[in-house]
């Protein structure tokens, strides 16, 4: 499979670009910095033992004008394009949210605005493929919850937007996987006290690769996630106002 990874320089975009290299794809890299990218593939490249990483492209999020020269040099390098993986976003505390309205809009631009701007231009190269669209969103867009406003806002639009994608676009053979974190043990939430049933990028990715193989429309990762948020859910406004989860 000739699979692109955006985000593939940290965390679990990392731990899914080598979940897809160890098992033989052919990738794409997509990050911030080439010095980074360089380093990712290098890395990816030693642990199968050969060449897995076909090339590599700046490409941010913060940025709409990289996404076009960045699908178009993997195109050109991989031939064709069967697999776009988006893990890349940004994340900031609600505190620091409400403390700072410039870097809100910044966040919310990245994960929701410019992840679906992104996503279009994606879909045009897998559609005749009959490709695969994976797409990581997050359990903080399932409700509205006081620690992640915010974050979960942008979250919830890109899941209600991968949802449409998948019912317009899956009859005619494009596939759109919707990942769900709860929360995972990154540089992203360093200095966060981890909640119960939290993951690691490994755990994350190999969830993720699955449903991929699949073409699982929406996965929990961990898994124990989706009766969590069904939970969450179906508790009334009034026990939702007095509670910080």
């Amino acid at each position: 499979m000739n699979a692109v990874v955006f985000g593939a320089t940290k965390g679990i975009g990392r731990a899914v670009a080598r979940e897809l290299a160890q098992r033989g794809d052919r990738l794409f890299l997509f990050g911030r910095h080439p010095a980074d990218l360089e380093r990712s593939a290098t890395d990816l490249d030693i642990r199968r033992g050969q060449s897995a990483v076909a090339g590599s492209a700046v490409c941010n999020l913060s940025d709409p004008a990289t996404f076009g020269p960045a699908l178009a040099a993997a195109k050109s390098a991989l031939g064709e394009i069967d697999l776009v993986v988006v893990t890349a976003g940004e994340f900031a505390t609600q505190a620091a949210l409400e403390a700072d309205l410039a870097r809100a809009h910044v966040l919310l631009a990245a994960n929701f605005t410019n992840t679906v701007l992104f996503c279009e231009e994606a879909r045009r190269y897998l559609l005749p493929r009959g490709g695969t669209l994976c797409v990581f969103s997050s359990v903080a867009g399932e409700r509205g919850r006081k620690p992640v406003i915010i974050y979960g806002a942008a979250k919830a639009g890109l899941s209600r937007y991968l949802e449409g994608l998948d019912h317009k676009y899956r009859s005619a053979g494009l596939k759109v996987v919707c990942v769900k974190p709860g929360f995972v043990k990154t540089s992203m939430t360093a200095g966060l006290k981890p909640p119960p049933f939290a993951g690691t990028p490994e755990q994350v990715a190999r969830i993720a690769v699955k449903a991929i193989d699949r073409g699982t429309p929406v996965v929990y990762a961990p898994g124990i996630w989706r009766l969590v948020m069904l939970v969450i859910r179906l508790l009334p406004r009034a026990v939702m106002r007095r509670i910080e989860f």
